[in-house]
Formats: C-alpha cells, structure tokens, sequence
C-alpha cells in the first residue's frame, strides 16, 4: 500500500498538440499497479487537451473548475462532481471555458505504446 500526497508527483506538460495543461502521473506501473494508471490533469483558463482517439477508454471525474469535453456527439458542459466516460475510439477534447484552473483526475487502463 503507498499513501502520499499529490503534490509530491510533479507536474509535467501533456501531450503535443495541448495547451496550458499539465498532468500528474499518481498512480502506474512503476509504483505496482498492473492495470490502471491514474493522473491527475490541471488545465489553466482557457487550455485544452489535443483533439484526439485511442483505442482505450477514460474514466474521469471534475474535481475543480468548468468547462466543455467535445465528442462525436457534440460539446457538453462540465463542472465540479461531474464525471465523464470516453469510450475507446470516440474522438474527444477538454476544454476549459471558465476563468479557473480545471482540476479532474483521469483513470485509463495501461495499453501497450
């Protein structure tokens, strides 16, 4: 069992084609988990994800600030508490609309690069 607080990961810049968005990695296989990795993302005033699908899903859930998650079926708004579920393949974006940082803590199983 490891217990420790978040802010002993550092915070990294995310993938290419982002903007004003960092992720922390808490929880991987280097720590001992076998099948999850859980991150968690801080998005700035008016930052996005890239735009983007992979073969896996997300599960996701709000845990500061407001914005949009873009799909296949359009834009829905998010805020604090919310969760969200991104099947596998489904082009998808986050966005933050508001004027604080958006907080939210991602779980996605472990693929093969």
């Amino acid at each position: 069992m490891k217990v420790f607080p978040y802010k002993d990961v550092e915070a990294e810049a995310a993938d290419e084609g982002s903007s004003k968005l960092k992720v922390r990695w808490l929880i991987t296989r280097e720590i001992g988990a076998p099948t999850f990795a859980m991150r968690l993302f801080e998005m700035e005033p008016d930052g996005h994800s890239p735009l983007h699908a992979h073969g896996w899903e997300h599960e996701v859930f709000i845990l500061e600030g407001e914005g949009v998650v873009k799909g296949e079926g359009g834009e829905k708004k998010f805020k604090p508490g919310d969760v969200v579920f991104i099947p596998p393949n489904e082009k998808h974006q986050f966005k933050n609309t508001g004027k604080k940082l958006v907080k939210f803590i991602c779980l996605v199983p472990h693929h093969k690069e």
